[in-house]
């Protein structure tokens, strides 16, 4: 349930953007904040957060966005997900049945056991059908959350 809520938010954050008559830095901040709250309230640790706000803020372009915002075939965000959560066996089915309900594309795995393996052909396969947003489901295990990234990176 709570994939399908951050995708949600997400979504409405965009979307909300999207209709936004002026596409300023007010804009942006917001669509930001609306993001980051969604974030947070999925226990996305803070620092992610900041450093993926920051991301954003970084390479997106006003007058691209703006361009956007004027046409109906653009506008709307493309989230969506990767299930690398190796530890839960029903993580996979819920994600799969949470993104369905949400109508948000996913990706993930039965059979293949490396998380590394799963999130590298996910985020490629929604790179090439051009999502904006894609967020990766890991176990959450803190204690092999610095090596996972790493070995993703």
């Amino acid at each position: 349930m709570v994939l399908a809520e951050l995708g949600g938010s997400i979504a409405r954050a965009l979307a909300r953007m999207s209709a936004a008559i002026i596409v300023d830095d007010k804009a942006l901040t917001d669509c930001l904040n609306e993001i980051s709250h969604a974030l947070l309230q999925v226990d996305v640790c803070f620092e992610t957060v900041r450093v993926v706000q920051s991301n954003i803020k970084t390479s997106a372009s006003l007058d691209a966005l703006a361009r956007a915002s004027t046409c109906a075939t653009s506008c709307s965000g493309r989230p969506a997900l990767v299930c690398a959560d190796m530890f839960w066996a029903g993580a996979f089915d819920q994600l799969k049945q949470n993104a369905s309900k949400a109508k948000i594309p996913f990706y993930g795995s039965y059979v293949e056991s490396d998380p590394v393996k799963i999130v590298v052909e996910g985020v490629d396969r929604f790179r090439k059908e051009k999502c904006n947003l894609i967020i990766v489901d890991t176990s959450g295990r803190h204690k092999q959350e610095a090596a996972f990234f790493e070995e993703m990176r």
